[in-house]
């Protein structure tokens, strides 16, 4: 199954897309820059979506759902929002179809254009708070915590299966507060909802800080992102929280009667992630043999595959692997048990390890006799044998899967360790920058122009000014002026 995969240190590029293919996560849809996400890619995201979502639950949240199509008007009332934006944005300018005369198929009806044209949802801030003007009267319906599961698009010319396609797969949190620092609250601890999710389930070590304000979200006054470290070197932002200020409140004329008995705009923000987490799921672990998949988030953490010969053989190891999957099950380990006649196990065991599934249990003739079955691991490729009386297998299984999880951060980590320079000189930085990439902490004298001319010549950003920054004097990297402290620049995706 995995023979043939390019290599990563040869082509990451191309070992990237290839995996998302052969591991059966998504495809190229007719539609150009879009995709399919495939019945196993899905089931990986059902359970990144399903953890976040009882997160956000846990933190007072509930979910709603709101239009795909967005008047242009909106998108006008807030100046910085549509600057953002407009580069990106579907327009639907005709609401219908008909035959055309020649009989060649269907056409535009010319006579069916909308009065006002629709933008085909980018992000939903303006048809969002010009809904929360009916909704919110009083400090009383304050705070307002919503968030949604959708699909937006951005036409993007450039993609890539899951790290920017046209249209994709999210959620969107859109809240409102009665004061700047509730709003704020709300931000900060969005974005370690995220980083808790990104380390905890998906074993992806994140560095936490501040967007610049040459890279803050359209509209917002502030912008808090989560920065991922891939095995090529290239950051990859895996989540941002904006705080909104009072932005689209005054867009939108979203007032609040205060407990004083005056009226005020109402304080907002924003935080979302996509589906782009995927990409960075599979890059930041797989390896040349296919997916690594940490077990919180594998569609099957245990999969069981029978040797044999002849349907007896077949029955007998059945017997005793229906009930080891429900000691699993009931252990709420997720479980396979593979006996298709169509492939044979060395087969099977090429296709589990190319799909990332963190441990395969095979069982034959001899090893029911004995007592026994082959455990062997995703992430190190290794194998035991088991001696079923040792322990329960549940008990076993599950240790081991928290024994995998633990591993798969811990090497990420390492190599994020690994990969973070500090600089101090032009020279260094662009030499790092080729030569060993990954996360290069420099000062900068904070500044637009500087940023900009720094991205200019390497093609490197300012990722993020680290939330556990320590102030240090130095001297810009590019322009010699004093600094008050380090960010994290990186090529990134």
């Amino acid at each position: 199954m995995s023979k043939g995969l390019p290599k990563r240190s040869e082509d990451y590029s191309l070992w990237y897309n290839e995996l998302v293919k052969r591991a059966d996560l998504a495809e190229n849809s007719p539609v150009r820059g879009c995709m399919v996400i495939k019945p196993y890619g899905y089931s990986i995201w059902e359970k990144m979506q399903a953890e976040l979502d009882r997160m956000f639950k846990e933190t007072g949240h509930t979910n709603a759902y709101f239009p795909l199509f967005i008047p242009k008007s909106y998108l006008s009332k807030e100046a910085s929002h549509v600057e953002g934006f407009a580069k990106e944005c579907a327009v639907v300018t005709h609401y219908r179809l008909k035959n055309a005369e020649d009989g060649s198929g269907v056409i535009v009806d010319p006579e069916a254009k909308l009065e006002e044209e629709l933008i085909v949802r980018p992000t939903s801030e303006t048809v969002i708070w010009s809904t929360y003007k009916n909704w919110i009267q009083s400090y009383r319906d304050l705070p307002l915590l919503v968030n949604q599961w959708a699909n937006v698009v951005r036409w993007e010319m450039r993609t890539r299966l899951f790290l920017r396609t046209a249209e994709f797969l999210w959620q969107e949190g859109h809240t409102a507060h009665s004061s700047a620092k509730e709003a704020m609250d709300e931000t900060v601890q969005m974005m370690n909802v995220y980083a808790q999710f990104a380390e905890e389930f998906m074993a992806l070590p994140v560095v936490k800080g501040r967007k610049t304000a040459n890279e803050r979200f359209a509209g917002a006054d502030e912008t808090f992102c989560i920065e991922a470290m891939m095995q090529d070197g290239k950051a990859l932002q895996a989540g941002t929280s904006h705080f909104l200020g009072q932005n689209f409140a005054k867009a939108f004329d979203v007032k609040f009667a205060t407990k004083e008995g005056g009226l005020d705009y109402v304080w907002g923000t924003s935080w979302g992630v996509s589906t782009r987490l995927m990409g960075a799921l599979i890059m930041a672990h797989s390896d040349d043999n296919g997916l690594v998949l940490p077990p919180k988030l594998a569609p099957h953490q245990v999969v069981i595959v029978p040797i044999y010969r002849g349907e007896a053989e077949l029955e007998s190891i059945s017997i005793k692997v229906k009930e080891m999957m429900a000691e699993l099950r009931k252990a709420g380990i997720s479980v396979k048990y593979d006996d298709r006649d169509t492939q044979k196990p060395g087969w099977k065991f090429a296709e589990y390890e190319l799909k990332g599934v963190p441990v395969r249990i095979a069982m034959g003739p001899r090893d029911l006799e004995n007592g026994t079955v082959e455990i062997a691991r995703r992430d190190t490729l290794t194998k035991e044998t088991f001696q079923l009386s040792e322990m329960p297998i549940a008990e076993k299984i599950g240790k081991l899967l928290e024994e995998i999880q633990n591993s798969i951060y811990q090497k990420a980590f390492n190599f994020r360790a690994e990969k973070t320079t500090e600089v101090n000189s032009w020279d260094e930085f662009v030499k790092v920058l080729e030569e060993k990439g990954g996360f290069v902490s420099a000062h900068w004298d904070g500044t637009t122009e500087t940023e900009e001319k720094i991205k200019e010549l390497t093609k490197a950003t300012i990722r993020c000014i680290p939330l556990d920054q320590k102030e240090e004097s130095g001297y810009c990297i590019l322009t010699g002026k004093p600094s008050t402290g380090r960010v994290h620049f990186a090529k990134a995706y």
